[in-house]
């Protein structure tokens, strides 16, 4: 028998023990590895594969004007999830939501039994109507969630649709301030999870997991809805009239560069884009039609002859014979014969061209393009919307006689409404040039609380104070005493200025009989508190001119828009000077106190409507002092007693 060594022994257990200790050694290592290091990680995995969630969509943040007025808000509408596993009878299941959803029975089953954790039904089960939620929660099926949901509504239908713009079946922005603003407007969804065994069967003692959705911030908007309603009515009544190609109109806030309302024609209803052609809802013409814009740009070529002091408005003379030779083209005025010997202010009123193209010539190229590019065209504004168009200037090295000339009085020019609204509310404002805005500020949902504030921003000051006073002053002659007379607001100080621009065909040469008539106007005109621009694309059945179409509109919108603002009337501005076939407007006398009979002392010009019955007259509507039209109707109020 072989004998082994005490040495040999010790040696093995001490190698056993060597052997154990690093067995166990990285074991150990390997325990703690798994539980201090990945621990975590195989936790989270676990709870993956025991778990199921199902996502709830967080509430879209509302748009509001800024007053508050809901612009854009949220209406419940929930949608369907089944999760297939727990349903029982599969059959029986898919049989009832056929009926609610109004789908056939096989595409129901098929949703019932997938092969999934749980599905949508999409899209048939997505933002359900309220009698279709109710008939789910009587039914209460197994395996069935109503999830919450809610979908878009605008409560002022197709008013502002072009700004506002839409959002899709799962409330992302698609279009508009839905798009621009989608990030902070659509919020952090939430879910809801459950625990379920390997066949997918909810483990019923572990409570379900809630992380509720974050919802979207509200924006508050520069938007005046009252203002954005008259325009609304003004641009339908227009396309009612003349029936044009197309329409729009903008009103700003010159102070800061706030958009107090804009509306475009064709428009859409935001909730029933689905059903509206592409071409419709993807123009938003304030900002992406560009276009020559006529006698409104000769603001512009006035601004920078002011400011480099090349005329005197009251004393420098033009006389206009009806044409004037540039290059040797022929540029005419509007008025067959011209106007004669002009004061430049009587140019101004009168949208004398000639008178125009002699200010560019003294400005010179470089220095009417100077201003031109200065007061923004050529660029885009920054307006916070997307698909703006940036207008054409003439290149440089394509600058002669001719395209300064013409460029004087707006031909030859591209620009975009946006832009000329912003350039002329500088011109007016005291030369500061604000980038367009129509966010105002960010606000939380639930405390109401402002996030953030969205300030004005001014790119830069164009022209001096005192030059941007003479414009002033011009552009309210314009309407007291020139072309821009249908847009005079009787109690009101309106300026403004016409645009009768002929419209370039696809060949390249101009249309025959074809114009966009536009009219801007300011109020007050001594320190506007509102910049409002019409322009109509080749009205029917009418007069093309600038002065007899869209002034009038203007004038009502500015009209309207005084009462809304709060402005109160004054007396102290320029009287309008009346042309045939215009009459003045007649005061309404104070008629109350007085005997029927004692009537046709006062009331030559107008005429009566009578309620009641007396001798005595007791009221009146008009009130004593309102301006009316001549051969307008007074109704009056009778009573014996006085």
């Amino acid at each position: 028998m072989k004998r082994v060594s005490a040495v040999t022994v010790r040696k093995r257990i001490v190698t056993v023990f060597l052997c154990g200790l690093l067995f166990f050694t990285v074991i150990d290592f390997r325990l703690g590895y798994v539980q201090f290091v990945i621990g975590d990680e195989l936790m989270k995995l676990a709870n993956d594969s025991w778990s199921r969630d199902i996502t709830f969509e967080a509430e879209r943040g509302n748009i509001l004007d800024r007053n508050g007025v809901v612009l854009a808000e949220n209406v419940s509408a929930p949608s369907v999830i089944v999760v297939p596993k727990q349903i029982k009878n599969p059959q029986e299941t898919a049989g009832k939501i056929a009926d609610i959803l109004n789908i056939s029975e096989e595409k129901a089953y098929e949703y019932v039994t997938r092969d999934a954790v749980y599905t949508r039904i999409h899209p048939a089960g997505r933002k359900i109507t309220e009698q279709q939620e109710k008939a789910f929660k009587t039914l209460n099926l197994d395996g069935v969630y109503l999830a919450k949901d809610s979908k878009r509504h605008y409560p002022f239908g197709d008013d502002l649709s072009h700004v506002l713009g839409f959002a899709g079946i799962d409330n992302q922005g698609l279009m508009g301030l839905e798009l621009f603003y989608n990030e902070k407007l659509d919020g952090e969804e939430g879910s809801l999870s459950f625990y379920s065994d390997a066949k997918g069967k909810k483990l019923e003692q572990i409570a379900d997991i809630y992380k509720p959705p974050e919802d979207g911030l509200n924006l508050k908007t520069t938007i005046n809805s009252k203002i954005q309603t008259i325009m609304e009515r003004e641009l339908d009544l227009a396309v009612s009239k003349y029936n044009p190609d197309g329409a729009l109109a903008i009103a700003v806030d010159p102070d800061t560069g706030g958009i107090l309302g804009m509306t475009s024609r064709p428009n859409f209803n935001p909730e029933n884009y689905q059903n509206v052609d592409a071409k419709v809802y993807n123009r938003n013409l304030p900002i992406w039609s560009t276009y020559e814009p006529g006698s409104t740009f000769k603001i512009i070529t006035l601004a920078a002859a002011l400011e480099e002091e090349v005329v005197d408005l009251q004393n420098d003379h033009f006389m206009d014979d009806g044409d004037i030779s540039v290059g040797g083209t022929e540029l005419h005025c509007w008025k067959s014969g011209g106007h004669g010997s002009q004061t430049y202010l009587e140019v101004v009123q009168n949208s004398c061209n000639p008178g125009f193209v002699s200010l560019g010539m003294k400005l010179g190229e470089e220095r009417l393009f100077s201003y031109i590019r200065d007061f923004g065209f050529g660029n885009k504004t920054g307006i916070d919307l997307n698909g703006e168009a940036s207008g054409i200037l003439f290149k440089p090295e394509r600058i002669g006689p001719v395209e300064l000339a013409t460029t004087s009085f707006g031909q030859g020019v591209s620009v975009t409404p946006i832009q000329q609204v912003m350039a002329v509310a500088a011109a007016v404002n005291g030369g500061r040039l604000y980038e367009p805005q129509i966010a105002n500020a960010w606000i939380d949902p639930r405390t109401n609380n402002v996030v953030e504030k969205i300030e004005p921003e001014m790119k830069e000051r164009v022209i001096s104070e005192s030059t941007s006073k003479e414009i002033r002053m011009a552009l309210e002659s314009v309407v007291a005493k020139g072309t821009g007379r249908p847009a005079y607001v009787e109690g009101y100080r309106v300026g403004g200025k016409t645009g009768t621009a002929q419209k370039v065909g696809p060949d390249g040469n101009y249309m025959n009989n074809n114009y966009i008539l536009s009219f801007i106007g300011v109020a007050p005109a001594d320190d506007p508190e509102i910049v409002v621009y019409v322009a109509i694309d080749n009205p029917k059945n009418t007069v093309q001119f600038g002065g007899v179409v869209t002034a009038p509109i203007v004038g009502t919108i500015i009209e309207d828009s005084m009462h809304v603002m709060g402005v109160e009337p004054r007396d102290n501005g320029l009287s309008k000077e009346y042309t045939w076939p215009e009459q003045p407007k007649v005061e309404v006398p104070d008629l109350v106190g007085l005997k029927k009979e004692e009537l046709t002392q006062y009331l030559t010009n107008l005429s009566i409507e009578t309620s009641g019955s007396g001798n005595y007259i007791v009221d009146q509507e008009p009130h004593a002092g309102t301006k009316v039209e001549q051969g307008d109707t007074i109704r009056i109020y009778l009573s014996n007693k006085n």
